[in-house]
Formats: structure tokens, C-alpha cells, sequence
């Protein structure tokens, strides 16, 4: 599983997100291959938005192995990071 976080670093929502981020990094020990974070308005960001429904940022989404969609959230309102991280010790993780 992987969790791609979608967000605009210049919106009034970054520094919500990047405490996120930081905490998330910190506290559940997500690495680089587990965790991505892809600017909105980028042509990566424009793609990922456009292939998972995604309509508003920020946005949190969790993928498996194959870039399958299993869960998103979106807008200012972030999950829970025990919530987000539980996707990450799932039982059909390697």
C-alpha cells in the first residue's frame, strides 16, 4: 500500500498538510516508498486527480501495490493519521 498526498504547497492549506506529513513520517515511520506527495497542479498531480476522481485538495489518497484505488479523502479537513497509517499494516501488505 502507498498513500499519495495531493496538496498545493502555496495554498492556505500547506502548512496543515505538512505537519501532517511530518507527523505521519515521524510517528509511523512512512519512508519514501510508502509515502508520496505530489504537487495539485502539476502534470503528475493534473493526471493522478483526473484517474482517481479526485476533485478538491488537499487529498489523501491510499493506493496498493499496483496503483489500485482503495480509499480517498478530500478537502481541508484531514483524516486522522492512525486512520491513514492503518492502511499501511494491513494484513495483504509484504
Amino acid at each position: 500500500m502507498k498513500v499519495v498526498v495531493l496538496y498545493r504547497p502555496d495554498s492556505e492549506f500547506a502548512r496543515s498538510v505538512e505537519e501532517f506529513l511530518r507527523d505521519l513520517r515521524q510517528v509511523h515511520n512512512l519512508d519514501d516508498k510508502h509515502l508520496e506527495v505530489v504537487n495539485y497542479d502539476s502534470r503528475e498531480g493534473t493526471a493522478m486527480a483526473s484517474i482517481y476522481d479526485i476533485m478538491t485538495q488537499p487529498a489523501i489518497l491510499i493506493v496498493n501495490n499496483d496503483g489500485g484505488y482503495v480509499k480517498h479523502w478530500e478537502g481541508s479537513e484531514l483524516p486522522l493519521q492512525e486512520e491513514v497509517a492503518s492502511y499501511m499494516y494491513s494484513l495483504d501488505t509484504p
